[in-house]
């Protein structure tokens, strides 16, 4: 069973950046598609970004477009979300979710309805 931990949230100012993991210690990754979700307060989860197993495939939710970038180290069993140019609006907490799929599928749809979901890390974005 998956039990997904985040880590990577904290506090910055616009515009700075900052680096989100996500790992499982008693199970392989690299069997399963990765996502990340953001709640923010008040607000529905919001799809982030995804990745498929083989890493070939990415999808970014129009919100973060040119500033988030989702990688996955199957080696280290680890997935990663590099967010640049941070924003007040992408205040929240961040979720890693995980669903064993086919190779090349990432779609957020499908993670957020099957996935398993971590804990979730805060990321707050304050001048």
């Amino acid at each position: 069973q998956l039990q997904l931990v985040e880590s990577g949230g904290g506090l910055v100012q616009p515009g700075e950046s900052l680096r989100l993991s996500c790992t499982d210690s008693d199970v392989t990754l690299d069997n399963y598609a990765i996502g990340w979700f953001r709640q923010a307060p008040g607000k529905e989860r919001e799809g982030v970004s995804c990745i498929s197993r083989n890493d070939r495939n990415r999808e970014y939710g129009d919100s973060v477009k040119g500033r988030f970038t989702i990688s996955r180290d199957n080696a280290q069993n680890m997935a990663y979300l590099q967010m640049d140019s941070l924003k007040p609006e992408d205040t929240g907490v961040y979720y890693c979710v995980a669903s064993f799929v086919g190779q090349a599928m990432c779609e957020l749809d499908y993670l957020r309805d099957f996935g398993s979901w971590g804990q979730g890390t805060q990321v707050t974005v304050s001048p």
